[in-house]
């Protein structure tokens, strides 16, 4: 599918960043990884990918299922979270109440959060989960490079296939705002599904109030489900689902920080706020995992 280029990215953004980046030592890296190899070494063949996941991302034509996504997406990243990526990111990591020994990041990408979570709690078992292949690749270099003991599974966040009630802590960066509603609504139904009770959910994303507010973050890259993200309550989801003691803050504020906790058996259910979410999309299926 073709990249839009009517997006700030395209025309302004693209253009400068490109002069930041070493393009050299990208390059460089990109040649030093044999991708067939190491992609059909961690792909899961039971994993099938949905068909929104076929979309264009962060500009990029074929999405993450490429290795260009896995070679820029760190160098982009670091440029599009202000004030600064791990100031963001470790703004989900200090929120964290547990004393965790199974920790699930999910839709983990090239793990940067998931080696802080190991990096602040290196007792814990932390596993990272994503949807390319190609960004695991990555996020297994960068543990290596860290010498980071680390699991790292190809697999979709919605049905992961792992033991129910097996996790102390789930984390969820940058990513719902790139899912379909109806999405964002399965994967926090799996995420109460996988945590222990009194197990956390903390979740990392943009902020929906400001998003909502200003058009104009809405088209800085290409995201094909931003309009439904910012119009969306992600504490209406996490209760949804189940959670309780659900709040959400501003962080920085053009992103927000939402948790919540699965309750202890006994404990009174909170209501479930409603969320609404696309009813058409549950008939797009899915598609096979393609050979690597």
């Amino acid at each position: 599918m073709p990249t839009r280029q009517d997006t700030l990215w395209e025309q302004l953004l693209k253009p400068v960043i490109s002069n930041l980046i070493d393009r050299e030592k990208l390059e460089r890296f990109a040649q030093s990884v044999d991708w067939d190899a190491e992609t059909q070494r961690i792909t899961n063949p039971q994993t099938t990918y949905p068909r929104y996941y076929q979309n264009s991302f962060h500009g990029i034509e074929g999405g993450y299922l490429t290795v260009t996504a896995a070679v820029t997406y760190d160098p982009i990243t670091q440029y599009v979270l202000p004030p600064q990526e791990t100031w963001v990111r470790q703004g989900a990591i200090d929120r964290v109440k547990v004393q965790p020994r199974r920790i699930l990041d999910l839709g983990c990408g090239t793990g940067t959060t998931t080696l802080l979570l190991k990096q602040t709690f290196p007792q814990a078992q932390v596993i990272g989960l994503d949807l390319s292949p190609y960004l695991l690749v990555v996020a297994a270099h960068k543990a290596r490079q860290a010498n980071l003991d680390m699991q790292w599974r190809h697999g979709n966040a919605e049905a992961t296939g792992l033991p129910a009630a097996s996790f102390d802590l789930i984390s969820i960066a940058l990513l719902f705002h790139e899912t379909p509603a109806a999405v964002t609504q399965g994967i926090l139904r799996e995420s109460f599904r996988l945590l222990a009770a009194g197990g956390q959910i903390i979740i990392l994303d943009g902020n929906q109030k400001t998003l909502a507010q200003m058009p104009w973050l809405r088209n800085v890259f290409e995201e094909p489900f931003i309009e439904d993200y910012a119009a969306g309550n992600l504490d209406a989801g996490l209760s949804a689902a189940g959670f309780g003691a659900v709040q959400t803050e501003d962080w920085w504020l053009v992103h927000q920080l939402s948790q919540g906790v699965k309750p202890l058996p006994g404990a009174t259910p909170q209501p479930a706020a409603a969320i609404q979410t696309d009813p058409g999309l549950d008939s797009l299926g899915e598609i096979p995992a393609p050979a690597f």
